[in-house]
């Protein structure tokens, strides 16, 4: 695997504001969430990698074995490749570390990536996200922000998914807000309105210190 993915990058418009790192679900590209995420926090600097599995045409982070089954080598190794992609560009955008937007497959891929390589993500706002590994790693996450969004009415990841998710992420000491919105599986206003008032208040809290 190599850290090489077809992305787009949007430099930062204002001061202060985090970068962040916009995580598309299966079938979407590169250019699926900069909306959501301008709309989210409009000063930040905007990165966007596609997925580079593919499945039945459809870009994807990481390959699954049927629905809600997952490949969880494949995760792993994919998360690694991420974190090395994110770490690279960094270096060549000059932007700090970053808060992940991840929605369906690519909110996996974050809840992934921040228990495989803690140091690469600032936190993550997850949106309709399920637990990733059977058996993860618990890394020390202490005071890093997570937003976990669940839809009341989603077909694709059980409640209890999402509850055990959270579970996870506490374990590891990461500030957990866990809500459930009166939606499906796609996104809505609401998540647009819930991560754009959460990521206020990271802003709100003392700049995240590199690890």
């Amino acid at each position: 695997m190599t850290s090489e993915f077809i992305h787009r990058f949007v430099p930062a418009k204002g001061q202060g504001a985090p970068s962040l790192l916009l995580l598309h679900g299966t079938g979407g590209d590169e250019n699926d969430l900069l909306q959501l995420g301008a709309m989210v926090s409009p000063n930040s600097a905007l990165l966007s990698p596609r997925g580079r599995v593919i499945e039945n045409g459809m870009p994807r982070f990481f390959r699954r074995l049927a629905e809600g089954v997952f490949d969880e080598d494949d995760v792993r190794g994919r998360a690694l490749e991420l974190a090395d992609f994110v770490e690279a560009e960094r270096r060549r955008y000059g932007i700090g570390r970053p808060i992940a937007l991840g929605y369906s497959n690519g909110a996996n891929v974050a809840a992934a990536l921040m228990l495989l390589r803690p140091d690469t993500l600032a936190g993550a706002a997850l949106l309709r996200a399920m637990v990733p590994l059977s058996e993860p790693p618990r890394p020390d996450l202490s005071g890093v922000r997570v937003l976990v969004a669940s839809g009341m009415a989603d077909p694709i990841v059980p409640p209890s998914n999402s509850t055990r998710l959270a579970a996870m992420l506490r374990a590891t000491g990461a500030n957990v807000s866990h809500e459930t919105l009166p939606v499906g599986h796609q996104l809505s206003r609401a998540d647009l309105d819930l991560a754009r008032e959460w990521l206020r208040t990271v802003d709100a809290r003392e700049p995240v210190a590199e690890r």
